[in-house]
């Protein structure tokens, strides 16, 4: 996963994008009367070598200025503006008081998994907040419109999709936080489950948090009683999330790494 672009080159593959965009919606007869135009402005300017580069980079500049895209200043306020507004969890259906919002309120831009994906909103919310994020799901479709969801964000370059179970995956980076949905478990024995708790906690770093649903609709997804056996020595509570459609999730499973843990 690469670092996070800069808000200067995320304009300038902004402004790329848009250009290229133009180009495949017109016909090879108006690009070819744009490149004339970009000639005739060029030889207007003795001290400009022709090349074919400074040409396509003139024809890019008039796209430009018919597309009227904004000045990099302008661009840049919006930018802040729809971020400021992605970093709110109510944006993406989580409480304000959710776990995941106070373990993410002053973020170091660590990594976090979200496994068993049952919606955008845990790996937008986390990658909003300058978190590198890998997106775990048994169905392809499910990772699909989390990548999909963090391109028109623009926040793919902190996004990671991985299709497969916990059972399958292992973390190839240290994790600050691990948010485990029903659905991360459904597909495991127990002793697949045991399995891959034990080598999530491995990957943990000290202070880092486990967030596990264990409640959906009224059906025990994970029973509290064997979270508590699996997280022995870590500091655990459990508490019911409340608002919004983050309350579908039931009740979760807070468990904190202490420098003591195995």
């Amino acid at each position: 996963m690469s670092a996070p672009r800069s808000l200067k080159h995320e304009y300038e593959l902004f402004v790329e994008r848009e250009i290229e965009l133009y180009k495949d919606t017109i016909s090879r007869t108006a690009l070819l009367s744009i490149g004339d135009e970009a000639v005739a402005r060029l030889r207007e300017q003795a001290q400009t070598t022709l090349t074919e580069m400074v040409l396509w980079e003139e024809v890019d500049r008039i796209i430009s200025r018919r597309l009227r895209l904004p000045s990099y200043r302008v661009w840049r306020q919006r930018r802040l503006k729809i971020l400021a507004e992605y970093r709110r969890p109510e944006h993406w259906g989580l409480a304000p008081t959710s776990a995941l919002a106070r373990e993410l309120a002053q973020s170091d831009g660590s990594h976090v998994l979200v496994a068993g994906v049952d919606g955008e909103g845990a790996a937008m919310y986390s990658a909003a907040h300058g978190c590198a994020v890998t997106a775990l799901a048994h169905e392809p479709d499910a990772v699909e419109r989390v990548m999909h969801a963090a391109e028109v964000a623009g926040l793919s370059e902190r996004v990671r999709g991985c299709v497969g179970d916990l059972a399958q995956w292992a973390p190839d980076v240290a994790l600050r936080v691990v948010v485990c949905t029903p659905t991360a478990f459904e597909h495991l024995t127990p002793s697949e489950r045991a399995a891959a708790i034990e080598l999530l906690q491995s990957a943990t770093l000290d202070g880092g948090v486990h967030l596990v649903s264990t409640l959906v609709a009224g059906s025990a997804a994970l029973s509290v009683e064997e979270l508590r056996a699996r997280y022995d020595g870590w500091a655990v509570s459990v508490e019911r999330d409340g608002g919004g459609a983050a309350s579908a999730l039931g009740t979760t499973f807070l468990a904190r790494k202490s420098a003591l843990a195995q």
